[in-house]
């Protein structure tokens, strides 16, 4: 665990490197506090760099790719970067920035060292602490539980994560989307699509279904790059215009299709949350969140209420649209902080 010095010194030297730039290209860089001994296979420098922006900018193309991370430590004249690595230990401290002026903190959740809990979001002079307990509604979806990592199924390596990796996923391709998530008896969500669905699936696509029912909390790295590729495959469909459908069982059902609101109630207004500390639930007006997209999914989460959707936005932002019988309103959860 690092004192509060060092989680400073981290924080401010990526910071600082984070509004540079090498050769025209801004730093995108992960620092990991541990010491070499702890890693298995490090890559040590001869000579340790000091933690500085200058020296991280240098050194910022050489671990550019996802799942490298600079080593940081103790040394003779303080904190130094020693190397890289590509093996973490769980609960490891990793400073990640993602773009001038924002960092995320965050660690290892599991033995698999590729998926990270975040712990704080810097940007700029905004600090948001992540707050998971409490995303403002009393009665959770399984399905957003799974999303948050809080529900019983986020212990499990592969269903508790299926939802996040898709999310993940649907912001890595830059072009926005939605996926709405039904539950697997209901064919009332048909009438509110267009008719006819442009590309509907038949049978449905169930190679995710398949893999977590046969698969059960595997660490199998061939099974987890399997995974991958179905879930990239998956979210890229959402990239398509309209919206992909899946039901809670993981079956692909159709993409491409368009909503339609199939009651008199039009959504105006949703109850806004984002889980991080002394988030106060506000009443907002749809607009706020977004435009067609943002729209149409809060609608049909209102005509079909035991549905959820996905909506991630060209910009990264991400939201997840529930019914809140509580507030009687459509709930939108924003959840880019757990993604970043």
């Amino acid at each position: 665990m690092p004192d509060a010095a060092a989680a400073e010194a981290i924080i401010e030297a990526a910071f600082w490197a984070s509004l540079q730039h090498e050769e025209g290209y801004r730093p995108k860089i992960s620092l990991a506090y541990l010491p070499p001994e702890m890693v298995l296979y490090p890559m040590m420098f001869q000579r340790s760099l000091p933690l500085s922006p200058a020296a991280l900018t240098k050194v910022a193309p050489a671990v550019k790719r996802p799942g490298i991370h600079l080593g940081v430590w103790h040394g003779e004249t303080g904190l130094h970067v020693w190397g890289t690595s590509r093996l973490l230990p769980r609960f490891c401290l990793v400073l990640e920035v993602i773009e001038p002026g924002l960092l995320v903190v965050k660690y290892p959740r599991t033995e698999d060292y590729t998926k990270f809990r975040n712990v704080v979001v810097l940007q700029g002079s905004i600090i948001k602490v992540i707050d998971e307990r409490d995303v403002g509604t009393p009665e959770r979806s399984g399905l957003l539980e799974s999303l948050l990592g809080v529900g019983p199924t986020a212990s499990r390596v592969d269903r508790g994560n299926v939802l996040i990796q898709l999310a993940i996923s649907m912001r890595a391709h830059g072009r926005g989307g939605t996926l709405l998530m039904v539950q697997p008896n209901s064919t009332t969500w048909r009438q509110s699509f267009v008719e006819p669905v442009t590309y509907p699936v038949s049978p449905p696509f169930r190679e995710l279904t398949e893999l977590i029912a046969e698969h059960p909390d595997s660490n199998d790295r061939t099974m987890q790059e399997r995974f991958r590729r179905t879930i990239d495959a998956i979210a890229g469909l959402t990239a398509v215009d309209g919206a992909a459908l899946m039901n809670s069982r993981f079956e692909l059902l159709a993409f491409g299709a368009k909503i339609r609101a199939r009651s008199n109630y039009e959504v105006e207004e949703v109850i806004l949350t984002e889980p991080v500390r002394d988030n106060i639930p506000e009443r907002v007006h749809i607009t706020r969140l977004g435009g067609t997209r943002h729209l149409s999914a809060a609608q049909f989460v209102s005509d079909e209420r035991d549905a959820v959707a996905l909506v991630a936005s060209q910009d990264g932002r991400f939201t997840v649209f529930a019914w809140s019988s509580a507030e009687d309103r459509v709930h939108a959860h924003r959840l880019d902080v757990l993604l970043l």
